[in-house]
Parts: structure tokens; C-alpha cells; sequence
């Protein structure tokens, strides 16, 4: 079983790739990503950015899965807190995945991706308990205080950060935990591919008028310890 673990922007993915490049891991670049193979605790593994957007990720999540045999995926990275209690410096674990930009009304009900019948894709049930229980474990060790939430996470090609946008998808979205620009991408092209996936978001703000200001500072001083730790324990899981 090889897992692939993708972050979108570098810090997130420092630490597996410093680990894997330790133990002389084998990069390939296809197109403007760099696939790194190697192994971490005894576990066959596949490391890549995946970029930003939800073209990116889809194209991401297809490579890993036809060329690099990925037969998980684990995907960490920041995200914009929705719902109520969600703060920043918690971790959002996704249990369904959502387009919140998917529009293709009057033919089909706003949010249904055409062709599926549905809106909503579901995690994988056993690989999501996994990732939830060392999300749990990573902030017991580092960041007692944040807590870990289970359930809906909405994708879009925007950067929510407007205090009436926020507004707007809670309003259409109630159920939201947050938001953020890769996961349901990756949602879809497993579900194809009948590939299990987990995504793990931290909050690194409200996504409202000060996101653009908490977002750089926050990737670099708490993500990137978050995604190293929750990987870590995954893998040793």
C-alpha cells in the first residue's frame, strides 16, 4: 500500500519532505510537479505539492493514482473557520467534501456536480478516524488548547476572506466548518477512482476581512508543525 501525502504550498509539506530526502527518497517531475518516493516508518510513500485550485488538485490526485499507484491519500494544509466554535488554531477533519462554487442551476440544484447526483463526497471512514485520531494526538503534544472537529468542508477557486462572503456560505451552508481550495477536488477523483482519501484542515483564520493578514504569518509559524506532527503520527499509526 503506498500512501500519498500532499500539502498545497511548501510549508505545509517541509517536514515529510526533509524525512524522505533523508532517507533518499527518488523524485520525478511530471509537468511543474515533483513526485518524491521513498519510505517513512516503514510505510511506502508518495509526497507532492499539489499546487493551488481545484484544477491543480484534480490533476494532482490523478497522477498520484494512475502513475504513482497511490493507494491512499492523506491531504493537509490551512483553511478559513465557518462554524460556529471553530478557531483559529483548530484542525478540521473532514468527513464530506463539498464545491461551494459549483453552479450549473436551472439544469441541475446549485452545489450537485453534474453527472453524480450529488453535491457531497464522502470521505473514507477508516483512513478519516485514523488521520482524526492523530490530529488529536499531534495538539494533545503541541497545542493542548485547540480542539478537533469532524464534518463538512466546502472547496472553491476563490480565497474567502470577506466577513460577507463568510456570511454567505454559513447562511447557504450552515453545516460548514470551513473553507478552503483543494479538498473536494481531490474528493471527486477518488470517489472515481475508488481511491480512500482524509483531509485535515488547520484553521488559520475566520476567512473574513483579516484572513489575508493571519494567513502568511500562521503557514509559517504554526502549519507547518501541525501537518508534520499529524503526519507523523499517521504514518506510525
Amino acid at each position: 500500500m503506498t500512501l500519498a501525502l500532499v500539502s498545497a504550498l511548501p510549508d505545509e509539506l517541509a517536514g515529510v519532505m526533509l524525512a524522505l530526502q533523508a532517507g533518499g527518497a527518488r523524485a520525478e517531475r511530471v509537468g511543474p510537479r515533483t513526485f518524491h518516493r521513498g519510505t517513512l516508518h516503514g510505510q511506502p510513500v508518495v509526497a507532492v505539492l499539489s499546487g493551488i485550485g481545484k484544477v491543480a488538485a484534480a490533476t494532482t490526485a490523478t497522477l498520484l493514482i494512475e502513475r504513482f499507484g497511490a493507494s491512499a491519500i492523506v491531504f493537509t494544509g490551512l483553511a478559513g473557520g465557518l462554524g460556529e466554535g471553530v478557531r483559529v488554531g483548530d484542525v478540521v477533519v473532514a468527513t464530506e467534501l463539498l464545491q461551494h462554487d459549483m453552479n450549473a442551476e436551472p439544469l441541475f440544484p446549485r452545489h450537485e456536480v453534474p453527472g453524480y447526483g450529488r453535491s457531497r463526497f464522502a470521505a473514507d471512514a477508516a483512513l478519516t478516524a485514523r488521520l482524526r485520531d492523530a490530529s488529536a494526538q499531534a495538539l494533545a503534544a503541541i497545542a493542548p488548547a485547540a480542539r478537533v472537529h469532524s464534518g463538512l468542508l466546502l472547496s472553491g477557486d476563490r480565497f474567502v476572506a470577506t466577513a460577507a462572503e463568510s456570511g454567505a456560505l454559513r447562511a447557504r451552508l450552515p453545516d460548514a466548518l470551513a473553507v478552503e481550495m483543494e479538498g473536494a477536488a481531490f474528493a471527486q477523483v477518488c470517489h472515481d477512482h475508488g481511491v480512500p482519501l482524509a483531509v485535515v484542515r488547520t484553521v488559520s483564520d475566520r476567512a473574513d476581512d483579516e484572513a489575508h493578514v493571519d494567513f502568511p504569518r500562521f503557514l509559517r509559524e504554526v502549519a507547518s508543525r501541525y501537518s508534520e506532527a499529524i503526519f507523523d503520527r499517521v504514518l506510525r499509526g
